[in-house]
């Protein structure tokens, strides 16, 4: 008897990490203990060598291509998850002095998490709230109760556990000035999205590009600068703006690597659709 060869294959559909193409895994596998001949693994080199530098400038620029980001916005890697996010929009798009508001849409857990999160530091507006519903629907556009004198506005595009998603987003309900914050973690990179509407978007890489550890954090460049002076280091976009690479602190290294593999794959493969 003859034993197969051929790997097994689990393919994971649970709300946590996401499958990653066979492609991917096996050129990940191939560099593992020796990157390109470097001798080290991306795992052991310095996230300021010229080694890792080139491959995070790689997996940035894809992306650009992937998405279509626009030249005025700049893309963070940060650690701490979409969760941490939560309180960096707050820190860095509310100002210093008494509390202001924001509009904040509930949908499912994730957009529950950060309304949660923003009762900390800001008056957040509850625009609508499914949980009566169970989650399954949401409130007409027309019977939001959206303030206007609000900073900006966050939903999530697609809640994870719940899987309610938006296929079309009623811009015209966020009032003209007012920021729009989105959590794309749960459909980032697997759809266009129209940049000239948001100054904000972040996204767990986990769901669909690669291995937990780095949050993608796109921001248009001119809300960068300007944070609440209570901001924490780890919080603080313009300091990371500032950085060599964006890098204020280590990095993780390998799930940037990881995930600009994924990226670099879903180009060689075509890349999205059109908007």
């Amino acid at each position: 008897m003859v034993e197969s060869t051929t790997p097994k294959t689990v393919y994971n559909f649970s709300a946590g990490p996401c499958c990653l193409p066979r492609p991917v895994l096996e050129q990940a596998q191939a560099d593992l203990v020796d990157y390109k001949g470097t001798g080290m693994s991306v795992m052991e080199m310095s996230h300021r060598s010229k080694s890792f530098t080139t491959i995070a400038e790689k997996c940035r620029s894809d992306l650009k291509e992937l998405l279509s980001i626009p030249d005025n916005y700049t893309t963070f890697m940060f650690q701490g998850g979409a969760s941490l996010q939560f309180a960096a929009v707050c820190y860095n798009l509310l100002e210093d002095g008494e509390k202001q508001s924001a509009n904040y849409l509930t949908t499912g857990t994730w957009s529950q998490g950060a309304i949660k999160e923003a009762k900390k530091y800001c008056n957040p507006n509850e625009v609508a709230n499914n949980t009566a519903s169970g989650y399954t629907t949401v409130a007409e556009p027309a019977d939001w109760n959206v303030a206007e004198g609000a900073k900006f506005f966050h939903y999530c595009d697609n809640e994870t556990i719940q899987g309610f998603e938006f296929a079309t987003f009623p811009f015209d309900k966020v009032p003209e000035g007012q920021h729009l914050v989105c959590d794309m973690s749960s459909n980032f990179c697997t759809k266009p999205i129209e940049w000239e509407k948001y100054g904000v978007v972040y996204a767990g890489a986990q769901k669909n590009v690669g291995p937990a550890g780095i949050t993608f954090v796109i921001v248009r460049n001119d809300l960068i600068a300007g944070h609440r002076a209570d901001t924490p280091l780890l919080c603080d976009w313009e300091t990371f703006s500032k950085a060599a690479n964006t890098f204020h602190n280590t990095p993780s290294c390998w799930p940037i690597y990881m995930c600009g593999l994924n990226v670099a794959y879903m180009l060689e493969q075509g890349g999205l659709p059109a908007m």
